[in-house]
């Protein structure tokens, strides 16, 4: 029998932004980024469902039972047995852009079932929830809600990640940590335009031509040693087939970015779904990344590279 969840527990949890992708390593390869959403989650005893959102997309997501975070909650407590409380109250500090293809998505999902393990934890009486987490777990089920798994795989575990699925098993996502070599830098390129992930992979095509898929999983392999041991590898490790050019009419101005960075010999890609560009530099290349960049409508960050994932603590009530 799975003990309740006791009122007036509370747990605070942090998840890094993503980018995922990073030119050919298509719904695999995720990076996670130095911008961390936060969410405080109590038990209420009165019940009801109360939701306070501040920064990121504080105008537009829902304040009730369709906010993502509180929907993967649900779903994870589904999946222990846990019946949801009568009384929730969820604070949310957003700093991960919606839109634009930084991992919102899945950083809420992650923050959700993140969040449903501690507080289920806290009833079973575990102490170091961080240290408790199940990221296993996490993994595979926020993969599953997100529908792919290299933003929440990166935001489950921090740094580089390579995720896959065996084919007997294609739930089960499996994830490696891949270290990052410390003369990589990211760049991040954010304009004003939004853009949905729903749109921009409604344009993919079903089928791709073999020749290309070869010249593709050829560069994923190259990104991999170009990552972690070969950064003046990096501009042909972020070639890619799949996926940029079929987006190009939806991304616009961003791909026209891309093409400016490249042909001056940066790492630029297209971050996720877009319209965010990411820039795979070396502390030599940072200013002259930001020298490209229009100077109306876009965003220049440095968020660093966050190399630990999700986290989670109680907090006293």
């Amino acid at each position: 029998m799975v003990t309740p969840l006791v009122p007036g527990s509370c747990v605070r949890v942090r998840v890094p932004a993503s980018s995922a992708n990073l030119g050919p390593g298509f719904d695999s390869i995720g990076l996670a980024l130095g911008l961390w959403d936060e969410c405080t989650v109590t038990v209420s005893g009165a019940p009801g469902l109360q939701v306070e959102v501040a920064g990121e997309g504080a105008s537009s997501v829902p304040l009730d039972e369709n906010h993502l975070v509180y929907r993967s909650m649900v779903r994870a407590w589904a999946e222990l047995g846990v019946e949801p409380p009568a009384g929730l109250t969820m604070s949310c500090l957003n700093a991960v852009p919606h839109g634009r293809g930084l991992g919102s998505s899945a950083t809420a999902i992650v923050t959700g079932v993140v969040a449903a393990q501690g507080l289920h934890d806290l009833a079973a009486g575990v102490e170091d929830l961080d240290g408790g987490l199940d990221r296993e777990f996490t993994n595979d089920l926020s993969s599953a809600v997100e529908g792919h798994p290299d933003n929440a795989s990166a935001s489950v575990y921090g740094g580089m990640t390579l995720s896959w699925s065996e084919a007997e098993t294609p739930r089960h996502t499996r994830t490696v940590q891949l270290a990052v070599s410390p003369e990589v830098t990211p760049v991040l390129l954010v304009p004003q335009a939004q853009l949905a992930t729903s749109t921009a992979r409604a344009v993919l095509p079903d089928h791709v031509p073999h020749a290309e898929a070869a010249l593709n999983s050829a560069r994923a392999a190259l990104l991999v040693e170009a990552v972690t041991r070969r950064p003046d590898l990096l501009l042909p490790a972020t070639r890619e087939w799949l996926h940029q050019e079929q987006r190009r009419a939806a991304l616009g101005a961003s791909m026209a970015l891309v093409d400016r960075l490249r042909e001056r010999g940066h790492a630029a890609v297209i971050s996720g779904a877009g319209p965010s560009v990411l820039v795979l530099s070396t502390r030599a290349d940072v200013d002259a990344v930001a020298a490209l960049v229009p100077g109306h409508g876009w965003q220049v960050l440095r968020p660093g590279i966050a190399g630990t994932g999700a986290r989670i603590d109680r907090v006293a009530g």
